[in-house]
């Protein structure tokens, strides 16, 4: 471990991250799949930035939420016809959220997954937008695009964890 403070990791952890999180949108409002490159890629940026930022027991006790998510997606996956790609991603975002802001985490889920609908609906009902974007599949599907709502949570889930001191009163200070 290098030593560095959870806002520090969480700043790392941001910077590799939003790359990855823009590629989903970009993927899931295209194609409507989010590609498991993406989540592997995720995997790996923890596996490496991870055990460098963060202490050796912490790193590896957050392999667990990978399962736990992945588990309980899969769960949904099943019961709910969650898709497949959302679930995986969402499984590989886990692991960059410490357990003690876990309860956050469907508090910015569900912002964000009532943002980005709004959004989308929104956008494709504008000409403008359809002509600029014609092939994307996400407009003339009936359901949702859900990699943006997963990727704007992660991405600022560890924006609220690398400036804590902006968003104090919603964040415990431990990443």
């Amino acid at each position: 471990m290098l030593g560095t403070s959870p806002q520090t990791a969480a700043l790392v952890f941001l910077v590799l991250v939003a790359p990855v999180a823009l590629y989903v949108c970009w993927s899931d409002l295209k194609f409507m799949k989010i590609r498991n490159a993406a989540g592997r890629l995720l995997l790996l940026i923890f596996a490496v930035a991870g055990f460098l930022v963060l202490p050796a027991e912490v790193w590896a006790w957050r392999w667990l939420h990978y399962a736990v998510i992945l588990g309980a997606g899969f769960v949904l996956h099943l019961v709910a016809g969650v898709g497949a790609g959302d679930v995986k991603f969402a499984a590989a975002a886990a692991p960059f959220v410490a357990v003690e802001q876990a309860p956050l985490i469907p508090l910015l889920f569900a912002a964000f997954l009532l943002g980005a609908f709004a959004m989308h609906r929104a956008a494709r009902a504008i000409p403008a937008v359809r002509r600029q974007t014609p092939d994307w599949v996400s407009w003339t599907r009936k359901d949702f695009p859900m990699g943006l709502a997963i990727a704007g949570t992660i991405v600022a889930y560890l924006v609220f964890a690398a400036f804590p001191e902006t968003y104090g009163a919603f964040f415990p200070s431990k990443i």
